[in-house]
């Protein structure tokens, strides 16, 4: 058995109000019996979690950071709504209990999830975990098939026909990225302007597939069974879920695989233990993507590079608070150079490609 993640006390600036989640519990939630207690999980750059234990249940509560976010972010009430639909039709969305409206309870919106006890990877494996060749392989592949198995949830039957805007998608993301950036550029970071210029000009229509995507679908947003590692049980931060483009979500997932054979800058990017000796090249979960979903898949250095400058915006986003002091966590001091590094490492895939 793998140890799970614990939660501790809440980071300074970052406490909740006890009295006052205990009465919304009590108010909301009658059924549920016993002492309250409230603590936060250490991980999670963006949306904050915090674990809410009465009596013998255990809760994660979610609320968006402190300081100024962008006019679309953090929506709680949206990322509610699309657990109220895909929990029961998609086995690893967790169960939502309750959304809360009234920002006075904890200064913000916030809703409470279902807890999964399991083991959440990050930039390297746990002490205690071991991946063989083979188990690292098999790992990526449940992985990638529970990405997969999103994408082919009906949404119309899940009721989330109007969750989004499907046509389009690619062009309004790449346009909406862009001016992301723009506005929460901070000067110590490369303008990028020959970047956002190349995905304008090199994007393709849409697919014609339209599917529910994560859209931040990740080694650290997936649980895994603690007691069977290698076996996903859950799927967490359902943030920036939309109905959209199957291989632009897909892309943006490429974005976190570092190959241990990638040049340093994107080394220095590495948020999962993907450079494993077993572990897929990107090449081969794009391969094993088109055949397990029969969709053909061209173009793929666009929606790579689309998805490297995704996350750059969204570090971006989060170094503007703190580089404006907003926020005081140290963890973000060096998003200004992970987004010069993405920067780079976009430029050398775009000097390489064909497109």
């Amino acid at each position: 058995m793998v140890t799970e993640d614990s939660a501790t006390q809440a980071r300074a600036g970052e406490e909740l109000d006890a009295a006052r989640i205990e009465a919304y519990v009590r108010d909301t939630l009658p059924e549920l019996k016993g002492p309250i207690s409230v603590a936060q999980f250490p991980g999670g750059h963006s949306n904050l979690t915090y674990l809410i234990t009465v009596g013998d249940t255990e809760m994660v509560l979610r609320r968006p950071p402190p300081g100024t976010k962008a006019a679309t972010a953090h929506d709680m009430g949206r990322e509610y709504r699309v657990l109220s639909h895909l929990h029961g039709v998609y086995p690893y969305a967790p169960k939502p209990y309750a959304f809360c409206e009234d920002e006075s309870v904890i200064g913000a919106k916030f809703y409470l999830m279902q807890r999964f006890h399991g083991v959440i990877l990050r930039k390297d494996l746990p002490k205690d975990m071991t991946l063989t060749p083979e188990q690292a392989r098999r790992l990526c592949e449940n992985v990638l098939d529970a990405q997969l198995l999103l994408h082919q949830v009906d949404y119309v039957k899940a009721g989330l026909a109007d969750f989004g805007k499907p046509q389009g998608y690619v062009a309004r993301q790449v346009k909406g990225w862009s001016e992301r950036f723009v506005k929460a550029k901070t000067p110590d970071v490369p303008g990028c302007e020959k970047l956002m210029q190349w995905l304008h000009d090199k994007q393709p229509g849409d697919s014609g597939h339209v599917a529910i995507i994560h859209n931040d679908y990740k080694f650290d947003n997936v649980v895994l069974d603690k007691h069977d590692p290698l076996k996903v049980i859950g799927v967490l931060d359902w943030e920036m879920a939309t109905l959209g483009d199957p291989l632009m979500d897909l892309g943006c997932s490429l974005a976190y695989w570092v190959e241990k054979n990638d040049p340093p800058p994107l080394q220095l990017s590495r948020m999962g233990p993907t450079n494993l000796p077993g572990m897929p090249t990107r090449q081969e979960l794009i391969e094993r993507y088109a055949q397990k979903s029969g969709i053909p898949i061209g173009r793929m250095d666009f929606y790579y590079v689309f998805g490297l400058f995704r996350l750059g915006v969204i570090a971006q986003q989060i170094y503007y608070r703190y580089y404006h002091k907003q926020v005081s966590d140290q963890r973000f001091a060096m998003f200004g150079q992970f987004v010069t590094y993405l920067s780079q490492v976009c430029e050398g895939v775009i000097a390489k490609s064909d497109l």
